[in-house]
């Protein structure tokens, strides 16, 4: 009797190692305040975390286009889940334990962000190579879990704080954790399959003689900006620059962002097939500037967190459909493809926030002014959106 794969394992690894890199690609940035008032550290090296933790990403993304294929899927998974778990646990004992706190956070934050560039690099090739039907819709419905893994960080971690204190912020960081930890056997049982046939992908030199991948690149470069920026700095914003607690500056900033943006990912994963991606995408660029300049003008605290939120919704297809455009158009693109398209979004990722960390250092602390100097990237977006789609519909 032939044995039948259980794919829908597979799925439930990915779905886990895509909340795992939500856990650590937010969980410290609703520390900044605390951090800024217990260790002393300026908003300016609060934003070189987040920019830490995404060009750390984006040299494992880079490497990975070289490696992964000789290494193997499964072990360079595993390899994510090991290095993420370790990196969120050192978080309860290395910033205290180092001469200066700041850099043993970012020692944490260098480990984790390894493995969470290589489950964002392997996470899309892994599902894209099994066998499932509506592959846009299975990919939006994938990085949807990063959406609620950041709610479940959110909320799970503002009720610990709310319970046991802000200054027991090192136990949570264990209990995040046992996720990853808990993941490597998920991912060591799984099936996985190749995602293209040996010696039919394309290299990288071939890549880059593609005028179509350079427009790609562009696109996730702004996608990740466009998410990233605001997503990563709207607890401090809420918090700081509209005068809220912190409690509710992280459910109705951070929290309410993430739902938002797993929303806009939830619907296109059901109604996918009825939409045209790329004006779903324009639509959704010309949203995000104008929740940009609502939470970056606003006087009224209700409407900048209303802003805040609704860019979650504006940037949830953005970069899942970019990788699905890319898809499309290159489909023997390989790993390599997939590698640098993440390098790409992580580039975007380590720029959005430190321009709105700088910004704001330099008008005086004022993250209002940080978030309106992000304007520039959903603009961007738009425009390489309406190239593709006269160029190759």
């Amino acid at each position: 009797m032939k044995y039948k794969k259980n794919y829908k394992k597979t799925q439930l690894a990915c779905y886990l190692g895509f909340v795992t890199q939500a856990i650590c690609a937010n969980y410290v940035p609703l520390l900044f305040l605390t951090f800024h008032k217990v260790y002393d550290i300026s908003f300016g090296r609060l934003a070189l975390i987040s920019s830490t933790f995404f060009v750390t990403q984006l040299i494992v993304d880079f490497l990975c286009a070289g490696i992964v294929d000789r290494l193997g899927y499964r072990v360079c998974i595993i390899a994510a889940e090991i290095t993420s778990g370790l990196g969120l646990a050192g978080l309860a004992f290395l910033p205290d334990l180092a001469p200066v706190p700041f850099f043993g956070i970012l020692a944490c934050v260098i480990i984790y962000a390894i493995g969470s560039g290589l489950t964002e690099v392997l996470g899309s090739p892994i599902i894209e190579a099994c066998p499932f039907e509506n592959k846009d819709s299975v990919m939006s419905l994938l990085h949807s879990f990063y959406c609620w893994g950041w709610v479940a960080v959110i909320l799970c971690s503002t009720l610990f704080f709310a319970v046991f204190g802000i200054e027991r912020w090192r136990i949570m960081a264990l209990i995040w954790s046992l996720i990853p930890f808990y993941n490597i056997y998920n991912f060591a049982t799984c099936p996985i399959e190749p995602l293209v046939a040996d010696g039919r992908s394309m290299t990288m030199p071939e890549l880059f003689k593609t005028k179509a991948f350079w427009i790609f690149i562009v696109l996730m470069i702004c996608a990740g900006s466009s998410e990233l920026a605001m997503g990563q700095w709207a607890s401090a914003f809420a918090e700081s620059a509209l005068h809220v607690s912190k409690t509710v500056g992280d459910l109705a900033g951070p929290c309410g962002f993430a739902v938002c943006m797993g929303i806009s990912r939830l619907l296109y994963g059901k109604f996918g097939e009825k939409v045209d991606l790329t004006v779903f995408m324009m639509a959704s660029g010309g949203m995000c500037l104008v929740c940009y300049l609502i939470a970056g003008l606003s006087e009224a605290p209700l409407a900048g967190l209303i802003g805040c939120a609704l860019c979650g919704f504006s940037v949830g297809i953005m970069w899942p459909g970019s990788i699905s455009i890319s898809s499309r158009i290159l489909p023997k693109g390989g790993t390599a493809m997939f590698a640098l398209l993440a390098l790409a979004g992580d580039l975007g990722g380590a720029i959005g926030p430190a321009i709105i960390g700088n910004v704001s250092q330099k008008a005086a602390d004022n993250l209002q002014a940080g978030v309106l100097a992000g304007i520039g990237f959903p603009v961007v977006l738009v425009i390489s959106v309406l190239y593709i789609r006269k160029k190759y519909r």
